[in-house]
């Protein structure tokens, strides 16, 4: 009952309001309108039979009554005015002169016609006539047949009568059918509407509404189910690819501003390293040559005096001034603008020259860098002595964080050439960032053992061949320092100017 009754309710959904106002309604009035037509139509015809039944009856007997009104045989005239009485729906019979005066009757009959307009009528004419009138209570219908005889002079006056609703009940039954059928049919057609348009359309309606609802409240990931007629798989296709280049175009926004931070960060970087490059480089060049001087003219006095203490004194000035170069030469090394052009390299041979390098450096007691396998024959294309001086540093550093081993592993993958610097130290100090670590000027080492400039100068240097530089500890201990480099058959960069 619950179901039929909500089958029942004027629609919710404004699409089936639309279907039974603009598609079925029209249509019941277009079938309200044709029954309409027809029953006036059967009307008319039913009528017409009702008619044309009188008027053969009339015809029947009229000649037999012509002949017995002129033999003023009046059994005989009753005798065929009851003979119509044989067909139903006959309600009388009656014979008149042609003054209207009732000569014989049967059953329901008007008693006199002198003041009967359609019988005066039809003596006159000689043509049938009819006519509505009640008669003890009944309306009736009658017709009224001038009666001829031979010559055909009229001498008498035919009425034959029955009710007037036969008319009216002849199409009572069908007119209630008909429109009952009307009735029926709006009924199923509503029906039919709100059944058949959830089945068909409203359920998978209701469902991409309630994935387009879903998408408007933010739930972007989702996407509407393919399912229901072609037209509206056709929509919800299209809202998914909507959606996919909607998710795709924010996505590749994000990533533009990320790439766009990131550009800015290292435009930022790069401003920020050339005011400190032309400072470095101004500041290494007023040091170098007074350094160069102090150190000369301590050699001489060294070969001039002989004595322990003076040499004591003056070798410990000399240590200073090496220390002060060493940092003179790190300073011009940040400060460097590669012009050289880039050239193809063997990486075994770059690593040999670079510890060869660090050697003269390292006490005995320090720990010498290792290769953990031999390396690959690769050809690497950049500066060298950019890159040696890349590894010396990351060696440097290894060595002197070390306790007891420092090794260099070389691998090569999708396209990139690795080269690991791996020692046994403290590893990276927490309280330090990677960025931190990358500055210059940033060291972890003791005060006066650091200059800040080594890993900042490696990074520089990783840079300019468009590789990476990567820092992080080992689960054993220590310390792991990558280098990743693109391996390519030519590099065909454009010298740089200095600074």
């Amino acid at each position: 009952m619950t179901k039929l009754s909500s089958l029942l309710r004027w629609p919710q959904s404004s699409l089936q309001r639309s279907l039974f106002c603009y598609v079925v309604l029209p249509m019941l009035l277009l079938c309200g309108l044709a029954i309409r037509f027809g029953l006036s139509f059967t009307h008319e015809l039913v009528s017409q039979s009702l008619r044309s039944d009188l008027e053969l009856i009339g015809r029947a007997i009229r000649t037999p009554v012509s002949d017995a009104l002129l033999n003023g045989d009046g059994n005989a005239i009753l005798a065929n005015l009851e003979s119509v009485f044989a067909i139903n729906e006959i309600y009388g019979a009656a014979v008149y002169n042609t003054s209207g005066r009732l000569v014989a009757s049967t059953g329901l009959a008007d008693n006199d016609l002198t003041r009967s307009l359609a019988a005066s009528e039809a003596v006159r004419t000689g043509e049938q006539q009819e006519s509505y009138s009640v008669v003890s209570g009944w309306q009736l219908y009658s017709q009224f047949m001038p009666v001829t005889d031979r010559s055909g002079r009229i001498h008498g006056l035919l009425q034959i009568t029955r009710r007037a609703s036969d008319f009216e009940q002849s199409l009572t039954h069908l007119s209630r059918l008909a429109w009952l059928s009307w009735g029926a049919l709006a009924l199923l057609s509503f029906l039919i509407i709100r059944f058949g348009h959830n089945k068909a359309i409203g359920r998978y309606l209701w469902q991409l509404l309630g994935s387009m609802r879903r998408v408007a409240q933010g739930e972007i990931q989702h996407r509407a189910v393919l399912s229901g007629p072609a037209e509206l798989q056709e929509v919800s296709r299209g809202l998914n690819t909507m959606l996919d280049s909607m998710q795709q175009s924010e996505q590749q926004l994000r990533q533009q501003q990320l790439q766009q931070q990131q550009l800015t960060q290292q435009l930022k970087e790069q401003e920020k390293m050339a005011v400190i490059g032309q400072l470095v480089s101004g500041v290494a060049h007023e040091l170098g040559a007074p350094l160069t001087v102090i150190d000369g003219r301590v050699q001489r006095v060294l070969r001039e005096h002989n004595d322990e203490d003076t040499e004591r004194q003056l070798q410990a000035v000399r240590n200073q001034v090496s220390r002060l170069s060493t940092l003179v030469r790190q300073l011009q090394a940040f400060a460097y603008t590669p012009v050289a052009q880039r050239q193809p390299l063997s990486v075994a041979e770059l690593l040999q020259q670079a510890i060869h390098s660090l050697s003269f450096e390292l006490q005995a007691e320090d720990a010498q860098p290792q290769l953990q396998q031999p390396c690959p024959k690769i050809t690497l294309y950049g500066d060298p002595g950019r890159l040696e001086l890349a590894l010396v540093n990351l060696l440097r550093n290894a060595v002197q964080a070390a306790t007891s081993s420092v090794s260099v592993q070389v691998e090569v993958k999708a396209g990139e050439l690795a080269i690991s610097v791996l020692d046994d130290g403290a590893g990276l100090p927490p309280q330090f960032s990677t960025e931190q670590l990358l500055s210059p000027f940033v060291s972890t080492k003791a005060q006066g053992r650091g200059t800040g400039l080594g890993l900042a100068i490696v990074q520089q240097i990783v840079l300019e061949h468009q590789g990476k530089l990567l820092l992080s500890n080992r689960p054993q201990g220590g310390c792991c320092v990558r280098i990743s480099l693109p391996l390519q058959t030519e590099v065909a960069a454009k010298p740089e100017a200095n600074v």
